[in-house]
């Protein structure tokens, strides 16, 4: 199995500046694409950005211009740059990576703890 760990989270001022970060351990050959989602209390978790093993991106509309992922795959990382954050982005934002139980043949979604993105205006 992979297992997921947040690191970056933060309270920033609007306007501000984050760095999140996650490192996969466990079976990471498996793994497909990685990337961040966020949920606010009382909402359903959203898609912020993925990024596959070659660096194809795929970002939700509300943050493109601002946002920025990366990945690792040699350290097995994926970070999203947050710039321009917003009071309404403040959210629990996890870490996913989408992987393969070769055993079952069966894809399946691991996730992180989450880590507070809280964002003051």
């Amino acid at each position: 199995q992979v297992r997921l760990v947040e690191s970056g989270g933060g309270s920033v001022q609007a306007g501000g500046s984050l760095r999140l970060s996650c490192v996969a351990s466990g079976n990471t050959f498996s793994i497909n694409r990685m990337g961040w989602y966020r949920q606010a209390p009382g909402d359903q978790r959203e898609l912020v950005a993925t990024i596959s093993r070659g660096g194809a991106a795929i970002y939700a509309d509300s943050v493109k211009g601002r946002f920025t992922i990366s990945r690792d795959n040699a350290k097995n990382i994926v970070s999203l740059e947050m710039n321009g954050l917003k009071p309404e982005e403040t959210s629990v934002y996890y870490c996913n990576a989408q992987a393969w139980n070769a055993a079952l043949a069966v894809p399946y979604d691991a996730w992180g703890q989450g880590t507070q993105v809280t964002v003051s205006s």
